[in-house]
């Protein structure tokens, strides 16, 4: 059973701005993230996922977008956590529609 996706609504929070309008859409994991095909990781990742007792699994999307990530510069577990936080281009393809919360 594939964990379930975050919902975006269309409602916009006053205080918050949309990552799509902070990035630049020509930055290359902005670029990247438009190319990977999202669905069929979903697919593929998303069937080894059970909801068992105990922790929910996280996103398909997220989970793939962090190993990509951490592969693509070789980062521990820690760096990328740390980097995932402070750099808004790790956030950015995580919807299917439009950009709003990361390449995870």
């Amino acid at each position: 059973m594939r964990p379930k996706e975050p919902q975006n609504g269309d409602a916009h929070d006053l205080f918050r701005s949309r990552l799509d309008q902070i990035v630049d859409l020509d930055h290359p994991l902005a670029k990247l993230a438009r190319v990977i095909d999202w669905d069929f990781l979903e697919e593929s990742f998303g069937a080894v996922y059970t909801d068992a007792p105990g922790r929910p699994p996280l996103p398909t999307r997220l989970m793939a977008g962090l190993a990509i990530l951490k592969h693509m510069h070789d980062l521990s577990d820690e760096a990328l956590c740390d980097r995932w936080v402070e750099n808004p281009y790790y956030r950015v393809p995580r919807t299917r529609t439009r950009l709003s919360v990361m390449l995870c």
